[in-house]
């Protein structure tokens, strides 16, 4: 029997016309979209025929993603796929805590709107800030380079050769130079500021004051936390503020969940990203994705043979 992990994407992902197809295929995710839509109008609007430049911006792209995943999560219940474990990058962990039953909808969905907020307003307060995508490069080797250079910090620990870092945009073409006389090379990534890293500790503080009102209760399936790579516990609910200033624990979250029997990941929401992430940290295990209405009935499809 497939021990089950759904991994939930994270800002980037997103692309116009996500979660249509969910909406229109699975009474689950429909369900999801209605709740969502009905405490901001227009969000559906967004998801389904939005134009990409709208999608990316924080304020729009967190709260759509989270209604994705969710959505995502909730036809493949319904399909009767159980999850044993969960994980959600950045924003991700959100609607996988919801997931679990640790946040009510509610409470989830207006978090992930704050959330999106408060990292637009810390963005557009201070200097300019983007992120970048380092490969090639073993994280240690990252770490050491971002060192050289003050203003940028390691932000996203992906896979091996992948380590994504937040800066000032103008101290990156620096950076990026000395990561490619080291023999690595820089990517962009799809987001709007510098993520994860302390230019984002307005928006980390803002965030766990009003959390602190928020009912926490203690998730009904692990949730790996990308502060600490463990599972979150009630008394470990600050891990959701402090990981908007602090780096996302990656790969040793999906390490760690291995080495608790997950054998068949499905990542939910927009993208395959974390599948690839998946397959270069170990490339033997099973990665599946839901988001949108072909892959849905593909990892049906794939339950059903696996259990006739």
């Amino acid at each position: 029997m497939a021990r089950v992990a759904l991994l939930f994407a994270g800002q980037g992902a997103q692309y116009p016309g996500m979660g249509r197809e969910l909406y229109e295929t699975s009474p689950a995710a429909r369900a999801v979209f209605d709740r969502a839509e009905a405490e901001r109008p227009g969000l559906m609007e967004l998801c389904f025929r939005g134009e990409a430049a709208e999608l990316t911006e924080t304020v729009n792209a967190q709260p759509g993603l989270f209604c994705v995943g969710l959505a995502a999560a909730e036809a493949a219940r319904e399909a009767g796929i159980e999850a044993e474990m969960a994980a959600g990058f950045s924003l991700g962990e959100l609607p996988a805590l919801v997931f679990a039953g640790a946040l009510s909808f509610a409470d989830g969905f207006r978090l992930v709107c704050l959330r999106g907020e408060l990292m637009q307003t810390a963005a557009a307060s201070g200097q300019p800030s983007s992120m970048l995508a380092v490969l090639r490069l073993p994280a240690p080797q990252v770490d050491d380079i971002c060192r050289r250079h003050a203003g940028v910090y390691p932000a996203n620990y992906n896979c091996p050769g992948q380590t994504a870092v937040s800066g000032h945009t103008a101290a990156l073409p620096a950076f990026s130079a000395d990561v490619k006389a080291a023999g690595g090379r820089t990517a962009p990534l799809a987001v709007s500021a510098g993520f994860h890293s302390p230019i984002m500790t307005p928006a980390a503080d803002a965030f766990r004051a009003a959390f602190a009102a928020i009912t926490f209760s203690p998730p009904l399936i692990p949730v790996y936390a990308n502060r600490t790579a463990a599972p979150y516990g009630a008394e470990e609910r600050d891990c959701l503020s402090s990981q908007i200033d602090h780096p996302v624990r990656w790969e040793e979250s999906i390490r760690n969940m291995l080495a608790a029997g997950a054998d068949t990941f499905i990542e939910v929401g927009p993208g395959k990203t974390l599948s690839g992430f998946l397959r270069k940290i170990n490339p033997g295990v099973q990665a599946l994705n839901i988001q949108d209405g072909k892959s849905l009935a593909r990892v049906k499809e794939e339950f059903a043979q696996a259990n006739s």
